[in-house]
């Protein structure tokens, strides 16, 4: 009878053990935040810069490597991030080229969160926007619908 308690116990921890979580996140070589800001994983911060695009900017010839990093960066961080209708704005370093991305609520398609996102890019003072939608990878990543 003892075996048997002792049999029934040890499977009991085995099946709850199966049911537990931990709180820690999920780990792919570095957190999406790190990525995004340039952290030690430069190669990664291309690969989910790199599913946008050129983003909603398209490959404006008046913005150089530089502003449109910061334009997707912005994108991203208004996708991934951002509550619906925040504001969140870039700059280049002379302040000659700035925009904002604004995203909409998150909604599903399938299995994949998607989001309606504007930007708005000022060049020399005169504003250019753009609308959009995307939709988020299991990478982290968002790809914009054609």
């Amino acid at each position: 009878m003892m075996k048997f308690h002792i049999v029934i116990s040890l499977l009991a921890v085995v099946v709850l053990a199966g049911c537990s979580t931990t709180s820690a996140p999920k780990s792919n070589g570095g957190s999406t935040l790190s990525k995004l800001t340039g952290g030690s994983k430069q190669a990664a911060t291309t690969g989910v810069l790199a599913a946008l695009g050129n983003g909603l900017i398209g490959n404006n010839p008046s913005l150089d490597a530089s502003d449109r990093k910061r334009a997707l960066q912005a994108e991203y961080q208004a996708l991934e991030y951002s509550p619906a209708g925040k504001t969140v704005e870039w700059k280049n370093s002379s302040g000659s080229h700035s925009g904002e991305v604004v995203a909409a609520q998150p909604y599903q398609v399938g299995s994949q969160n998607c989001r309606q996102y504007t930007h708005t890019v000022r060049i020399d003072g005169t504003p250019q926007s753009a609308r959009g939608t995307a939709c988020r990878n299991e990478d982290g990543s968002w790809t914009p619908l054609t």
